[in-house]
């Protein structure tokens, strides 16, 4: 490469990040000026001004299943300090998820005796938890008639 070439190359590369830069500043400057409702809108924001995920349909706010699921064994797992053994329903509700998850209350020996306890877990449409309670309480052994007993 010859020497005119080189300075071509490189007064061509400082026009370009001249560019970028101008480009990030009409931006900057455009957020500022924008309303604060229409920008988070436009970047993806909810309410609280976290992202709002949307789901298959394209509705903002409203998580997944997968997400919700995660974000219900996450929450619970927080609040009760030991992890879940399963997860056994998620449903979607007019305000949200329901999810049913099952934790170890009491380890025994052998694990069969171990008792287990059922949570119902409420999520918003954003997958924040609105509330549990403990369900029915059982042994790892014990199995489910067909009246749900």
């Amino acid at each position: 490469m010859n020497t005119t070439d080189g300075h071509r190359k490189h007064a061509r590369n400082e026009r370009n990040e001249r560019d970028e830069l101008d480009d990030r500043d009409e931006l900057d400057e455009q957020d500022e000026l924008d309303d604060p409702e229409e920008r988070d809108e436009r970047e993806g924001k909810d309410e609280e001004g976290g992202r709002g995920e949307r789901n298959g349909r394209g509705e903002p706010g409203r998580v997944s299943a997968a997400e919700a699921l995660r974000g219900a064994v996450e929450q619970l797992t927080e609040l009760l300090g030991r992890a879940p053994e399963t997860v056994s329903a998620l449903t979607p509700t007019e305000t949200g998820w329901t999810a049913r998850i099952e934790f170890v209350e009491v380890e025994r020996v052998p694990e069969t005796t171990s008792v287990l306890a059922s949570y119902e877990v409420a999520l918003g449409h954003d997958g924040h938890l609105l509330g549990y309670e403990r369900g029915k309480r059982y042994t790892r052994a014990q199995i489910d008639d067909k009246d749900g007993g």
